[in-house]
C-alpha cells in the first residue's frame, strides 16, 4: 500500500472527523474539539486521531474528554463508513496533541523575553 494513499486517506478522515464531531456527538465534556492530525498506518487498519479541546487546560478534562472520544470510536467509525467509500474504515484511536499547547508556552517564553531585553536596553 502506498504512503501517499495512506495520506489521503488521513486527510479525508479529518475532514469527515471534524464535521461528525461537530454535529453528531453532542456530549457536554467534550466543548469544542478541533482534529489538529489523522496518521493512518500503511495497511489503512488503524488510525491515530489528534485532537485538542478548546479552553481545556486541566489534565483531567483533557483525559475526560478523550475517554468519552474513545467510548464514541465505534459509532464515529460507522459514520465514517457511510461517507468514505473503504472496504473498510481503520480503527479509531484518540490522542491529545500537545504540539499546540507547547507552541503557545514557547511563544509566550519568546514574548517575555524580548520584552525583559528591551526593558533592559532603556
Amino acid at each position: 500500500m502506498s504512503q501517499a494513499r495512506a495520506q489521503r486517506v488521513a486527510d479525508q478522515i479529518q475532514r469527515e472527523l471534524a464535521v461528525l464531531l461537530q454535529r453528531e456527538v453532542k456530549d457536554p465534556r467534550l466543548g469544542i474539539v478541533t482534529v489538529s492530525a489523522v496518521e493512518v498506518t500503511s495497511d489503512l487498519q488503524n488510525a491515530k486521531v489528534f485532537v485538542t479541546f478548546l479552553g481545556k487546560d486541566d489534565e483531567q478534562e483533557i483525559k475526560q474528554a478523550l475517554e468519552v472520544l474513545s467510548g464514541a470510536a465505534g459509532f464515529l467509525r460507522s459514520q465514517l463508513a457511510k461517507s468514505i467509500r473503504m472496504r473498510s474504515v481503520p480503527s479509531l484511536r484518540f490522542l491529545f496533541d500537545k504540539s499546540i499547547v507547547e507552541g503557545q508556552r514557547m511563544s509566550s517564553l519568546i514574548e517575555k523575553a524580548i520584552s525583559e531585553d528591551e526593558s533592559k536596553k532603556s
